[in-house]
């Protein structure tokens, strides 16, 4: 299947040369029949792509002259920066472009994204409001964390439908058969928890065909309760900024004690710590995807490197390949049938 995927190249603390090197490194093993739609300056990537000797027809330019920038405000940007990458990236990415992308991906402003994303892309039907689904590898397989940071100020219907859109997502993409799905909480006693956890306990727990564990506590994360985790957006993207930080300490804490212990142990034992911490670093991930939009729109760590761009694309390919959209939306029909009382 024809693949095509549209770019911000300058999205990210290392644009335009990460993202644009990312793209390179993936050439050689995304396949001939994905095009990667470089959106931005088109001198700028001209000039990078004929320093670097690239000629290659999977590659297509898309000409814009403005970028958002990291830290800008992302509805007055998107608002006004017409001609952005981001806000022409939502473009390409919806339904109504002249010749659409099939998905898009940025490692740019994370609110920007999400704001252009649902007032170009709109929404899949029967979605309340999208939200970013991270995937955070623990040593029980990898948890699919939603909302990460588009939605901060949820509704428990909100948060229903995220446990329901992150379920498909890690069956489809992670292939965990009947993920179980639990709600964040202070406590995983059903009397303990805000109005909003205890609310889309409840729609969950009502919900057809699901694996529903109930709450789960901070301390449960990395301890295999679940396979899908929501929360809103707040306190997600907290909870994921929180593990990145931790993971990266606690890999230099073991390596500088192994070093001072023994140089020579730590050769030794150097081959394993590579291993077991790229197993837990973003960058083999590539980017997020935004469950909910009409389209697909993955979204990239701001840090991105050149491998984190790359594996996002071999994401995103493999995201519309396995049709999770269309998955997304039976699933929130079928369940939306069962909570009405209506016959599967």
């Amino acid at each position: 299947m024809a693949v095509r995927v549209g770019i911000d190249v300058m999205g990210g603390d290392h644009a335009p040369d990460a993202v644009l090197r990312g793209c390179i490194e993936a050439l050689p093993v995304m396949g001939d029949d994905v095009t990667l739609v470089l959106i931005g300056p088109q001198d700028r990537i001209e000039q990078y792509l004929k320093e670097n000797n690239i000629d290659d027809d999977r590659l297509v330019i898309e000409h814009t002259t403005d970028a958002i920038a990291m830290d800008a405000s992302p509805m007055e940007a998107v608002r006004n920066q017409k001609d952005s990458s981001i806000v022409r990236m939502s473009v390409l990415g919806s339904k109504k472009a002249d010749v659409a992308c099939d998905a898009v991906i940025s490692a740019g402003n994370t609110g920007a994204c999400v704001a252009a994303g649902q007032m170009n892309m709109r929404r899949l039907p029967g979605v309340h409001r999208p939200g970013i689904a991270v995937t955070i590898p623990s040593f029980h397989g990898p948890v699919t964390l939603c909302d990460a940071g588009a939605n901060p100020e949820p509704r428990a219907t909100h948060l229903w439908q995220y446990g329901l859109m992150a379920e498909v997502y890690a069956n489809k993409i992670h292939g965990v058969e009947s993920p179980r799905v639990g709600v964040m909480n202070i406590g995983s006693e059903e009397s303990k928890g805000s109005g909003l956890a205890k609310g889309a306990a409840e729609l969950l727990r009502n919900s057809p065909d699901i694996n529903f564990v109930g709450f789960v506590e901070g301390r449960d994360f990395f301890a295999g309760k679940a396979d899908v985790i929501v929360t809103d957006g707040f306190l997600g993207n907290t909870l994921l900024k929180m593990a990145e930080g931790m993971a990266k300490s606690l890999f230099q804490a073991i390596a500088t004690e192994i070093y001072e212990q023994d140089p020579q142990l730590a050769l030794k034992f150097e081959p394993v710590v590579k291993t077991i911490y790229a197993k837990n670093d973003y960058h083999e991930h590539g980017g997020a995807p935004l469950l909910g939009v009409n389209g697909v729109m993955m979204i990239a760590h701001g840090s991105s490197e050149p491998r984190t761009i790359k594996n996002a694309i071999l994401k995103t390919v493999e995201y519309v390949n396995g049709h999770i959209n269309d998955a997304i939306v039976e699933r929130l029909a079928q369940a939306e049938r069962a909570l009405q009382g209506e016959p599967a």
